[in-house]
């Protein structure tokens, strides 16, 4: 098996506000999302990121915040193992980030 790392693109719509409620049928949507890939030992790991960091650039600039184009932003990762980026993306499919408006780019390992 090869390993891919998920990256999630969102928008600042993680900064609207959601009740308690939604909130916790959402994580309860991802541990039912989830649970499978760790069974099957797909899921290696991964975490979501907060909006707080530093970007520095080759002339040694550094920007006192986290690199955004447009409003979208890098907002979490996964690292999967399976056979190949089809099956990776097979995986994806369902993955509760799609509800509040994220992409999912899959990468291979190098």
């Amino acid at each position: 098996m090869k390993d891919f790392l998920i990256l999630f693109r969102e928008t600042d719509g993680r900064q609207e506000v959601h009740t308690t409620e939604d909130n916790n049928q959402h994580q309860l949507k991802w541990k039912n999302w989830m649970d499978p890939l760790i069974q099957k030992g797909n899921l290696v790991g991964g975490k979501p990121l907060t909006l707080k960091g530093k970007v520095i650039y080759p002339d040694g600039r550094i920007e006192e915040s986290i690199l955004k184009t447009g409003a979208e932003f890098i907002g979490g990762y996964l690292l999967i193992k399976s056979d190949s980026v089809d099956q990776t993306v097979e995986l994806m499919k369902g993955c509760p980030v799609f509800e509040r408006g994220a992409t999912a780019e899959v990468r291979e390992v190098m």
